[in-house]
């Protein structure tokens, strides 16, 4: 063996630097990010990729959230991308069936939910709700020559709802034939079909289907005023704080009303 113990020596020392200077340029959290990366001020630990605001969306509950010529766009999107961008962050939505994004919030798949879920104790037992962002209700929905309109006339009938919404629980409270659906949007056709009786859904989205050409009506009053807001991973306060800001800012500089008003001509901020 020509090599000297000293040679060897000597380039074991070299290779312990190398590794140690690479060790140092960055690590990552246990967000999924770069922690180097999470104090460069545009993106925090706040998120689960450094510098990326990732939200989850149904992408089927029009005209909130759907694929128009390929792309994901609606209210809730368009407010998705509204935060990140004021947060400096980049806007990376994504799509799920709305029955598994609350667990995905909590889970950590997503950094918030922003799928028009309503506010209720049950929810906020797994997640933390920033301040709501609009006002809607649950209504009842029929074919033109339907005559249910109360909730008490849905016994003996068959109801379709979407399945993990607030609507599906207050239609259990009446009756079990129940049959459910990924999207609101594809229940209330599903109706217009001849299938079911009745659907309850949002009135907001009832309505636009309506005015999109769904053979449909509204029946009776509307059974509740709810407050939807976004969704974040319990404890992530930094985030949480951060949208409120920003919410507060689009309602005062007037983003918010212009986005409401595109979608649904007027401001869904306040009841009607």
């Amino acid at each position: 063996m020509k090599k000297t113990w000293k040679t060897i020596a000597g380039v074991v020392f070299s290779l312990s630097l190398l590794v140690s200077g690479c060790s140092q340029g960055a690590s990552t959290n246990s967000a999924g990010g770069q922690a180097g990366g999470a104090t460069a001020g545009n993106a925090s630990s706040m998120t689960k990729e450094a510098g990326v605001f990732v939200y989850a969306a149904s992408g089927e509950y029009q005209p909130f959230s759907y694929f128009k010529d390929g792309q994901l766009t609606g209210f809730d999107v368009e407010i998705g991308n509204e935060i990140a961008k004021r947060l400096g962050l980049e806007p990376k939505p994504v799509t799920s069936p709305f029955s598994g994004i609350i667990a995905g919030v909590k889970e950590g798949r997503y950094d918030a939910a922003i799928a028009s879920h309503a506010i209720t104790e049950e929810r906020k037992q797994q997640v933390d709700f920033a301040d709501p962002y609009y006002l809607s209700g649950g209504q009842l929905f029929v074919r033109p020559d339907g005559t249910i309109s109360t909730l008490e006339g849905l016994k003996g009938k068959e109801v379709a709802v979407a399945l993990g919404t607030t609507h599906e629980k207050m239609a259990r409270e009446y009756t079990d034939n129940i049959k459910t659906y990924d999207s609101d949007v594809t229940a209330l056709r599903a109706l217009e079909q001849g299938k079911h009786d009745v659907v309850i859904t949002d009135s907001v989205v009832g309505e636009i289907a309506i005015a999109q050409g769904l053979k449909l009506k509204k029946s009776g009053s509307p059974l509740s005023e709810v407050k939807h807001g976004i969704a974040v991973r319990k404890g992530n306060t930094e985030l949480l704080n951060k949208i409120n800001e920003v919410l507060k800012q689009m309602m005062e500089d007037g983003t918010y009303v212009k986005l409401s008003e595109k979608y649904f001509n007027r401001d869904i901020s306040k009841a009607e």
